[in-house]
């Protein structure tokens, strides 16, 4: 495996903990490295492992799962059939690509019961869970949700192990870097919201000698498996994912950024519209961000589903989705996102991407507005929310983010007017260098890591 991911220390506490009671379950968006991360952890972790793709299985392999009742004959005929000595407790089984093969799912159940193996399974998420009507999911399984790669991830694959270091540790000590590592840490940065954490671009992009343009090709790959997802996969309501889907970087690149469905439909209203958006959520393609109406309590106790922001699942598919191959083929649009100098609004870019880094820590994001009658506009619009989840002693940190050097901070003050006995600490995500002031923390971007 090239790429170090956070997740194989999981895997590691579940081959633990777990102790051969349970077996594990992989969720995540196509193309983010679930086979991957699961058949280096059966290399590295076990005396032997099969992987059963199921993409791939003939009749005859998915015939056995017909009949388990006799395990040996079951276990000897996948030893044959994979050339695999298995040998008990030390040796992993994994089933990628489960949901293409429901039945071997519902078998975990008398799999696990039988104490011989370990069982990992890899799945695309939406399609697991509609492929699931005729089966029993067994209880014998843990979930576990992976991402494309984090900004730590990409750093380090990038070398930059030394400067994240650096960041944590500044951000520890509440003090700016030094200009020339603060300049260096805001480039990778910006390459990281190019590339993106899809691991195929992510290789592309290093092996070519950081090349923006191969990036973008694995990239487009990835968008048009996406939308071939889409076709086949949401069924009654695919015209309306994909409407939705198109046009996200239509929806970011406004002033409030939330879904307009009137611009998808002219009758459009959000119960029509509900399942597309939960398909896109759950498929892990996109990262829903509702907004909430009362901050003071739990945010999905006060969620508004009419008011919804729907940012990409990864914000290096973000940039090849809004911009054209001929747009992105001569590397001048790259030059000016990476120098400050984009006409277009470079913002949704940065806000794509602390979305995308809330969520890889597996908390949802929420964002809150208050509408003034008297100004006939929003007067207070903070971009995301987050808490510190504590049913007693319920906190808000919200946080704006900024992606020019010269902003107004009016709408955070505001609301920290409205509800100062419930903030803990406020945030500002934005191009300059680290400064505190009094309960506000203004960061740069790559700092953000720290802080979820």
């Amino acid at each position: 495996m090239e790429i170090k991911r956070k997740i194989y220390d999981k895997l590691l506490d579940w081959k633990k903990s777990a102790n051969g009671t349970k077996a594990l379950l992989i969720e995540g968006a196509r193309r983010i490295g679930k086979s991957t991360v699961a058949e280096e952890f059966g290399k590295n972790e076990y005396k032997s492992y099969i992987l059963i793709d199921f993409n791939k299985a003939g009749k005859k392999i998915r015939d056995l799962f017909d009949d388990v009742a006799n395990m040996d004959v079951f276990f000897q005929s996948l030893s044959l059939e994979y050339n695999t000595r298995l040998y008990k407790r030390e040796s992993l089984i994994i089933f990628d690509e489960i949901q293409k093969f429901p039945r071997a799912r519902q078998m975990i159940k008398y799999l696990v019961a039988d104490e011989r193996f370990d069982y990992l399974e890899t799945g695309s998420l939406i399609s697991i869970k509609e492929n699931v009507e005729n089966i029993t999911v067994p209880s014998e399984e843990r979930k576990l949700r992976m991402y494309p790669l984090d900004f730590e991830e990409f750093s380090s694959y990038l070398g930059e192990e030394l400067l994240l270091e650096y960041v944590a540790e500044c951000y520890e000590k509440e003090v700016p870097l030094e200009r020339t590592f603060h300049e260096r840490a805001m480039r990778l940065f910006k390459e990281y919201m190019l590339v993106g954490g899809m691991p195929q671009a992510v290789l592309a992009y290093k092996k070519n000698g950081r090349d923006f343009e191969a990036a973008d090709t694995e990239k487009r790959d990835i968008l048009d498996l996406y939308r071939d997802d889409i076709r086949k996969a949401a069924h009654r309501y695919n015209s309306k994912v994909s409407a939705i889907f198109e046009n996200i970087p239509a929806y970011l690149s406004a002033h409030e950024k939330k879904v307009t469905l009137g611009s998808i439909d002219s009758g459009a209203t959000f119960d029509k519209y509900d399942e597309p958006l939960f398909w896109l959520d759950d498929s892990m393609i996109c990262n829903l961000c509702y907004k909430c109406n009362d901050p003071n309590v739990g945010f999905a106790l006060n969620k508004n589903e009419s008011f919804v922001k729907c940012y990409l699942g990864d914000t290096g598919l973000l940039v090849s989705l809004t911009f054209s191959e001929n747009e992105l083929s001569d590397n001048r649009l790259y030059k000016q996102i990476i120098d400050g100098n984009l006409s277009v609004n470079q913002g949704m870019f940065y806000e794509n991407a602390i979305a995308q880094m809330i969520a890889a820590k597996g908390k949802r994001p929420y964002y809150y507005t208050r509408y003034s009658e008297e100004k006939h506009r929003n007067d207070v619009e903070i971009d995301f929310l987050l808490s510190n989840e504590s049913k007693t002693k319920f906190r808000i940190m919200p946080i704006e983010v900024k992606s020019s050097k010269n902003y107004s901070t009016t709408s955070l003050g505001r609301f920290e007017e409205m509800y100062k006995d419930r903030i803990s600490r406020s945030y500002v995500i934005h191009p300059k260098n680290y400064i505190r002031s009094n309960n506000t923390i203004k960061l740069p971007p790559y700092m953000f890591f720290a802080i979820v």
